[in-house]
């Protein structure tokens, strides 16, 4: 069975300051951009080597605004601790400060940021698996 690999996409009214979260704070990389295709400009961030990427796109003359809620997650299992320390502390070198989790159960094993849009990442230390089954 392959792989499929997932892209997940939305706006932003910022492209830039999305590199500078994904990219020097995560430690994804830029894999392409595009300017103006159809009035849309676009980034996509990840890895050559990972089953996913995200896109974010910016329609000229559009507000896309901010995240509607707290609880808009995306969320990066890193269940080996080093790893996930080594993350964590690549966010808050790169400038961003963890944040407390809308549902309380992220911050038990896991830190929490806010990205410019206002979208939340948490990277847990615990495995998907042991999440998933308790």
């Amino acid at each position: 069975m392959s792989i499929p690999t997932l892209r997940v996409a939305r706006p932003s009214d910022d492209l830039e300051a999305l590199i500078g979260f994904y990219c020097d704070g995560l430690g994804m990389n830029l894999l392409d951009r595009f300017d103006d295709h159809a009035g849309f400009d676009g980034i996509m961030v990840g890895s050559a080597d990972m089953p996913y990427h995200l896109e974010f796109t910016r329609k000229r003359g559009h507000i896309a605004g901010r995240a509607p809620s707290a609880d808009n997650l995306l969320v990066f299992y890193l269940p080996r601790q080093a790893e996930w320390s080594a993350a964590v502390q690549r966010m808050k070198k790169a400038g961003y400060s963890p944040v407390s989790a809308f549902n309380p159960y992220w911050d038990l094993n896991g830190v929490t940021f806010e990205d410019p849009d206002g979208y939340r990442v948490v990277l847990q230390n615990s495995s998907w698996a042991q999440d998933r089954d308790g």
